[in-house]
Parts: structure tokens; sequence; C-alpha cells
């Protein structure tokens, strides 16, 4: 099964181009993939931002070169890796408990993603696979106790924790309509889409410049928020 274009990712291209996706719509098989596809050209890319980079290029989706290219700001990939084990502890486990995003609505789109995304500490050569000696790895019913246990997990202390991280942030965002000097960039389609995920989780206390952030660039792709279904 092919995977949907990205929305948070592609927001840019709804509002600069007159690009219509099709959404595939879930289905009861299990074979999920990374792929993505472009349904005007039937192309398939492993990578969302290379779609991104052909629909800003291309006449024929409307205006071309609207978003600048990536700065290469060590700063903020820094900070997206120092913070990756503790949002991926937050955020997996809301992903699929919710129930209320369409990838997550069936039981096989839910076990898909938990089969292929490690919880912290454990690492992706640990955690995919069958058991079997062929194919190492956690059986199915662990790597579902274990979600369940981050879930029931108080998560006071990791909130805390990224509360005070994305302070540290919004000391690096350059305005609160692009993260970089110069316009809005490849950088903003990377870190907004991560940081979308942190509205999943409840008790998260935004910085007024990040959050306006948020907000502007939700509406200026009209791609929603957690905000409403957050754990």
């Amino acid at each position: 099964m092919l995977l949907p274009l990205c929305p948070s990712q592609l927001m840019v291209t709804y509002n600069l181009s007159s690009l219509s996706t099709t959404k595939n719509q879930p289905s009861q098989q299990t074979n999920y993939t990374s792929k993505q596809e472009l349904p005007e050209d039937k192309f398939v890319m492993g990578e969302s931002l290379d779609i991104i980079a052909k629909i800003d290029t291309d006449e024929r989706f409307g205006p071309t070169n609207q978003i600048l290219p990536a700065s290469g700001r060590k700063d903020i990939k820094a900070w997206q890796k120092s913070v990756q084990t503790l949002l991926r502890t937050l955020q997996r486990p809301r992903y699929v408990a919710t129930g209320l995003l369409p990838e997550f609505q069936q039981l096989d789109g839910r076990h898909a993603f938990i089969k292929n995304h490690q919880l912290p500490p454990y690492e992706k050569p640990e955690w995919k696979g069958d058991g079997s000696p062929e194919n190492p790895g956690m059986d199915m019913d662990l790597k579902l106790k274990l979600y369940a246990e981050a879930m029931a997990t108080d998560p006071t202390p990791l909130v805390e924790d990224l509360n005070a991280r994305l302070v540290e942030l919004d000391d690096m965002l350059y305005s609160e309509h692009y993260c970089s000097e110069g316009g809005f960039s490849l950088d903003d389609i990377d870190l907004w889409a991560r940081l979308r995920s942190i509205t999943i989780v409840s008790g998260v206390q935004w910085p007024t410049k990040l959050r306006s952030y948020m907000d502007n660039l939700s509406a200026l792709g009209d791609v929603p928020l957690y905000d409403e279904m957050a754990l």
C-alpha cells in the first residue's frame, strides 16, 4: 500500500500551487511501505522533500521557486537530534492511541506502525523482525506491551523536559513566520512538520514566538495541528 503524500511536509504546496492530491484509502493489508506517490505523474518517490522540490520547480503545478533552499543550519539540526529520544517516547504511543488519525483507524494500520517504529531505548535493529534467527527482533506481543506501558506511564517529567527544550528552540527561531533569516524555506518544511507532531502531546507549554510560528504555518498550509486530540 502506498502511503499518501505527507500533509505536514507538503503544506506549502497546497497553498502555493494548484496541485490536487488523491489520498490512498487504508486497506486491510499490512504490507505498508514508506513510498509516496505524486499522482499527476505516477512517480513514486521515497522522500517528501523530493516531491516538494519537483512541485516547486514544475510550472504545471503553479508558480515556481516559491520555497528557499535549506540553509544548512546546524543549531536547529542539533536541537532536533537532541530531542529525538524524548519525542519518540512521547509521540509514538499517542499516534496509535488516539484512534482519530485516519492512518491509524484500522487495527492493521496501528500494528504496522508499531511493528516498524521502535520505542527508546531500543534501536531499529533490535526492534524490527519476527524473533526468528533469520530475522532477529522482538515479537509483536512484546512490542504491543511496550507501547501500552509507554502510554500508561506518567508523562509529566518528560513533558517538563520538553517544555524546557522548546524554550531553547524559541531562541533559535528567526521570526513567527519562518525559522531562518531570508524567508520561507525548506528549513520550515522540515521543522514545522516535526514540531506538528508535538501537538499530539497534552500539557506542552509553547513559548509565545514558537506557538505563533506553529499557528501561522498551519493557517498558511491549511493543515491543522493535533491540539484537539492531544493525549
